[in-house]
């Protein structure tokens, strides 16, 4: 078995946790699209770089996804730093970072080059980065509830995880657009075990 089951959908709206899951269910890697755009985001800030200016930069760096059972690690030239990725100043930076094509194409690069059997989530992995996925799946919820969710995950106040919330939506609108032929599901009253529940009936189907 070789597919590929892609889960987007906006910041905070669940997917990462539901991709996880998913995978663990059907016994196949967990792959975090959105860590190898964090990455990117870690080089601006250890280069005090622009995002413009890091694209003519990307060669410096050898930048690795390596999957585990329990979660995806992310090396810059042999370093872990998957630690580093997820703070405010990476937060700040990934949208912008995300917009850029050259590092869009660098980053789905990496990604084509890990072979299937997967689950991946992000924002286009069903619309562009892996449009012959045989199961796509687009996660959301109101930006209220996906505050509340990203609350603990942050050292950071609720109106200022909010505010990035409405930001990073904004700055990631086009990016952000589900597949046509995916599966829209609406995470608001759904506990995590009944997304689940519902992405591995459709894939049952």
């Amino acid at each position: 078995m070789n597919k590929i089951i892609t889960i987007d959908g906006p910041s905070a709206s669940g997917k990462t946790s539901v991709a996880k899951l998913v995978a663990g269910r059907l016994g196949v890697p967990y792959i975090s699209s959105g860590l190898l755009y964090r990455a990117v985001a870690l080089m601006c800030l250890l280069e005090n770089a622009s995002t413009e200016e890091i694209e003519g930069r990307l060669g410096k760096y050898r930048l690795e996804l390596r999957p585990t059972p329990e979660s995806n690690h992310i090396y810059l030239d042999g370093r872990d730093v998957t630690e580093s990725l997820h703070s405010l100043e990476v937060d700040s930076a990934v949208s912008a970072v995300a917009q850029q094509p050259k590092v869009r194409g660098y980053v789905n690069a990496v990604l084509r080059r890990i072979p299937g059997p997967f689950v991946i989530d992000g924002r286009d992995m069903g619309s562009t980065v892996f449009p012959q996925a045989e199961h796509k799946f687009y996660l959301t919820a109101s930006p209220e509830v996906r505050a509340q969710r990203r609350v603990p995950e942050r050292d950071a106040a609720y109106d200022t995880v909010l505010s990035e919330i409405l930001r990073r939506d904004e700055a990631d609108k086009e990016q952000s657009a589900p597949a046509r032929d995916a599966v829209l599901l609406d995470t608001s009253h759904l506990d995590l075990d009944g997304v689940v529940r519902a992405v591995l009936g459709h894939i049952d189907r």
